[in-house]
C-alpha cells in the first residue's frame, strides 16, 4: 500500500510571479489563514508589520507588484516545508531594494513568511 505524496511547492510559479508582478499568481501560493511579516528601516523587529490572511496579505501584493520596478528571484532553496529566497528590485530611478524571505509551507501553500528587506537611501 502505497502513500500520497503532499503537494510540493512551486518555485517556477513563485518566480513568473515574482518576475512577472502577478499578484495574483503570487496570492494563490499562500493558504487562507497565512501570515506575513515585514522587518525593515521602518518596521523593526520588536514591530514588524504583520499581515494576517490572504486580503491583507494581498493589498501588500497589489501595492508592491504595481510599481514601477522590476523584480527578480536571485535564489531559491527548498528544504522540506521551508523555502528561502532572495528577490532583488529596481525602481525606474534606479533605487534598488533587496529582500529575503523565510517561508513555513503546509500542503505545499505558505503558512507563514517573514520578509527582512533594505533599500538605497536617497542621499547616497
Amino acid at each position: 500500500m502505497g502513500t500520497a505524496a503532499s503537494p510540493g511547492f512551486d518555485s517556477e510559479a513563485l518566480r513568473r510571479g515574482i518576475e512577472g508582478q502577478d499578484a495574483s499568481a503570487l496570492l494563490s501560493l499562500y493558504a487562507d489563514e497565512a501570515e506575513m511579516r515585514v522587518v525593515d528601516r521602518n518596521t523593526q523587529p520588536s514591530h514588524p508589520k504583520v499581515m494576517h490572511g490572504r486580503e491583507q496579505i494581498r493589498a501588500m501584493l497589489d501595492d508592491v507588484y504595481s510599481r514601477d520596478m522590476t523584480h527578480k528571484l536571485e535564489q531559491c532553496v527548498i528544504q522540506g516545508d521551508q523555502v528561502a529566497f532572495t528577490e532583488s528590485c529596481q525602481y525606474a530611478d534606479g533605487t534598488r531594494v533587496l529582500a529575503n524571505s523565510m517561508m513555513s509551507l503546509r500542503d505545499g501553500k505558505i503558512v507563514d513568511q517573514t520578509v527582512l528587506q533594505a533599500w538605497d537611501d536617497e542621499e547616497q
